[in-house]
């Protein structure tokens, strides 16, 4: 399971690259195309309704507090915020947590399924745009970065914030044929399919690095355990064998102990020997 997350990171950072910079580019665009307006900034939002956030979770277990750090960090705004909730992980987390998802959707298991993943994303915010039921929509999803580590990341996409693109692009507004409002509006779509794809990709590599990082905490988990039940193996057997040591020198005392006690006894009870009167030699003469 390690390797496989680590596959899959390594394949998600290398797909970011074009990614990213898709993103770059569909972002300096918009900014360009914000300069024909006489006025850059956007419309306000229309009054009504209630701001969406899209929030990317994990889609597999054994990911540590990667579900919890992407809650907690919206969490003071889901009571007013309807929720599009990205990962299976993650609704089940929120359902323990009684936090209600409007919308939810499963992340894919590979990089390949992230556009269509962003696809069905947009279906879903542009139904309720069209009610007005949503008139501010932000992404939440969690980025990895070496030297940095695990951090959310919160961006508003819809409606367009001007001072986002400030200085994203240094030309001139473009030659164009459509009407500027016309412009920045289809300009629009492609940068929120741009951004929900940056972020599902970013939040699939996030995870599969916390996936790793995961397996080989618990790995050393399992060689700190398993070499305290070697010591205390060791120690028990040491035990062990200091009590049979301290079993057998007694045992040996203890039979020592009745052998000399029995041999005591027997001479105890031997009867004393008669000595012969020839014993001493053939009686003396006076003559000798």
């Amino acid at each position: 399971m390690r390797g496989i997350a680590a596959a899959r990171a390594q394949t998600a950072r290398n797909q970011l690259v074009a990614v990213d910079a898709y993103a770059q580019i569909v972002a300096g665009a918009v900014a360009r195309a914000l300069r024909l307006r006489a006025n850059s900034s956007t419309e306000a939002p229309r009054r009504g309704g209630e701001t969406g956030i899209a929030l990317f979770c994990a889609e597999q277990g054994f990911a540590g507090a990667f579900n919890e750090r992407a809650l907690d960090a919206v969490g003071a705004d889901l009571a007013k915020c309807e929720l599009f909730l990205i990962g299976s992980r993650g609704v089940d987390l929120a359902a323990q947590r009684k936090i209600h998802a409007s919308w939810s959707d499963a992340m894919p298991s590979h990089g390949l399924g992230v556009p269509k993943l962003a696809d069905r994303i947009t279906e879903a915010l542009y139904r309720r745009i069209a009610c007005e039921a949503i008139v501010q929509f932000d992404v939440a999803y969690t980025a990895w970065a070496p030297g940095k580590g695990f951090h959310v990341e919160r961006h508003q996409l819809f409606p367009l914030d001007p001072e986002r693109f400030s200085g994203l692009d240094g030309r001139g507004a473009p030659l164009v044929n459509l009407p500027p409002d016309a412009l920045v509006a289809n300009l629009a779509a492609d940068y929120l399919h741009a951004q929900l794809c940056h972020a599902a990709l970013h939040s699939f590599a996030a995870e599969n690095q916390a996936r790793m990082e995961a397996m080989a905490a618990a790995g050393k988990h399992v060689e700190k355990q398993l070499a305290k039940l070697h010591a205390t193996e060791r120690r028990v057997r040491q035990d062990e064998i200091t009590d049979e040591i301290i079993e057998l020198a007694a045992g040996e005392t203890a039979s020592r102990a009745d052998r000399n006690s029995a041999a005591r006894q027997d001479s105890d009870q031997k009867p004393p020997e008669r000595r012969s009167p020839h014993q001493n030699g053939p009686p003396r003469s006076d003559d000798s």
